[in-house]
């Protein structure tokens, strides 16, 4: 609801920066790192396994009927559709609106000093940055610890030699480790940036294969049955808490389990779309960051969740059936392994993945120099290499310690405290927005009015000026602006 207030709200023309400041990305780049910061590695590790699993085991629905796969792909439509990118929209928001347009630091706790005044320099901002290292490296570390099972699975699935174990898990780690800390020494202007681009044209490439080779008719009318039924319920999902109905496995294993991990990640992505949106106004900005990614993911689930469900009816449900033996990460590759030329689109698939995690993890060496730095935009070589160390050992540790499950775990306890940090977080950009609003009407009113009113509201407009620099965060230097 707030980010829709911020689209259609008065506030939309404000820029994310100075006023004659324009975008410091073309459109391509900023979807590209939008797109991989955003989801990356979960789209493709989900894009088989959630419809199926749905499908089997629907919220509702009858399992394995036509209505239990209408539902599964609205359903999975729900979990990576609006509320993340609005989650995220709302978080970079507030980052970025502070750093560009008041220069302050680039830290979460900036964001908090139109409530909390000077306490956001003292131990109650130190402690919500602190929190937010904590958020950030449990999100990446599950994402990273996603992408290395899955990766292993799609190398133990097409080659036989390969097993897939804990140790094989923990070498793609390493290999992937060295990959993204070369990556992190070219910056964001460079690694990232490139990646992103790798990343979303092998994206595009692969769902454009998987188009043209299944149903495609059937993947366009269920991108539109979705997306009609998904806008139609939206509410309803959204509020439902099965309260009469007794049964809450699906939402709890699933919905409250979505909605953490999107909490969970917020700081890590939040930084890092800020990081790239300067020059954008408040509406682009937010229209942006919500509605071409949920687009995007509509038609990806559309693609790979009718091609999967189509060849599992077809092949008696072998992708299910190995999915219950091997693992969830496996769906994905057992469902190219009927394409032709399956050896080289699996390959392409294990190189998406990688690229997916080496742009994640280096990204998050980014967002974590930039919480440890004092804020800095462009933080140093050392402290990002310390980072890529630090995220690396997580990811096996808790892997090696309780696989998916302690990753999992470990997102939920650091999502929680955040879920309340978000609205103070909305309440104080809130704030900060209407005292600006109100002092931009009143110098457009002083331009169109005679000499005399001009004069006689200057006081007023010192005065609101002075009252809401108060409530800023201290700026920084021109230089790291």
């Amino acid at each position: 609801m707030f980010a829709l207030f911020l689209i259609f709200g008065p506030y939309g023309k404000i820029k994310l920066g100075k006023s004659d400041d324009q975008p410091e990305y073309s459109y391509f780049t900023w979807f590209a790192f939008l797109f991989t910061a955003g989801m990356g590695v979960g789209l493709v590790f989900y894009g088989v396994t959630e419809p199926i699993t749905h499908f089997y085991s629907p919220p509702s629905a009858e399992p394995e009927t036509m209505a239990a796969a209408e539902e599964s792909m609205q359903y999975t439509l729900f979990h990576w559709g609006f509320h993340p990118w609005a989650t995220y929209a709302v978080f970079a928001l507030a980052l970025a609106y502070f750093k560009f347009r008041h220069r302050a630091p680039a830290l979460i706790s900036s964001a908090f000093a139109p409530l909390i005044g000077d306490r956001a320099k003292g131990p109650l901002g130190i402690g919500i940055d602190t929190l937010a290292v904590f958020a950030t490296v449990f999100g990446i570390a599950t994402s990273l610890g996603l992408g290395a099972t899955q990766i292993t699975a799609g190398l133990s699935y097409t080659f036989e030699g390969i097993p897939n174990t804990l140790v094989t898990n923990l070498i793609v780690i390493l290999v992937i480790t060295v990959l993204f800390m070369l990556s992190a020494t070219t910056g964001i202007n460079r690694g990232i940036r490139y990646l992103s681009w790798l990343n979303i044209i092998l994206a595009i490439a692969l769902m454009g294969f998987v188009f043209i080779l299944g149903s495609s008719v059937q993947m366009i009318e269920s991108f539109t049955t979705t997306m009609g039924n998904y806008l139609q319920n939206l509410p309803s999902m959204t509020f439902g808490m099965n309260t009469f109905e007794g049964d809450r496995e699906f939402l709890n294993a699933w919905t409250l389990f979505y909605w953490a991990w999107w909490i969970g990640w917020s700081p890590f992505v939040g930084t890092f779309i800020a990081r790239v949106s300067r020059g954008r106004t408040i509406r682009e900005f937010v229209i942006g960051v919500t509605a071409i990614p949920v687009v995007f993911s509509a038609f990806w689930f559309s693609v790979f969740g009718i091609a999967g469900l189509e060849m599992d009816s077809t092949e008696g449900g072998i992708i299910h059936q190995l999915m219950n033996e091997m693992g969830n990460e496996v769906a994905l590759f057992a469902f190219l392994e009927s394409t032709p030329m399956a050896a080289v689109v699996i390959g392409i698939a294990v190189l998406l993945i990688s690229s997916f995690f080496v742009t994640s993890a280096d990204s998050g060496t980014f967002v974590l120099g930039m919480l440890t730095s004092g804020g800095k935009l462009n933080p140093s070589m050392g402290v990002k290499v310390i980072w890529g160390i630090i995220l690396a050992a997580t990811a096996a540790v808790l892997l090696w310690s309780g696989g998916l499950s302690a990753l999992q775990m470990a997102m939920l306890i650091a999502a929680f405290p955040f879920a309340i940090l978000m609205i103070f977080m909305c309440v104080s950009l809130l704030k900060a927005l209407k005292s600006e609003h109100g002092i931009l009407q009143m110098e457009l009113k002083q331009r169109e009015h005679d000499p005399e009113f001009r004069e006689n509201q200057r006081k007023e407009l010192r005065r609101r000026r002075k009252g809401f620099q108060k409530t800023l965060p201290d700026a920084e230097d021109e230089g790291e602006y």
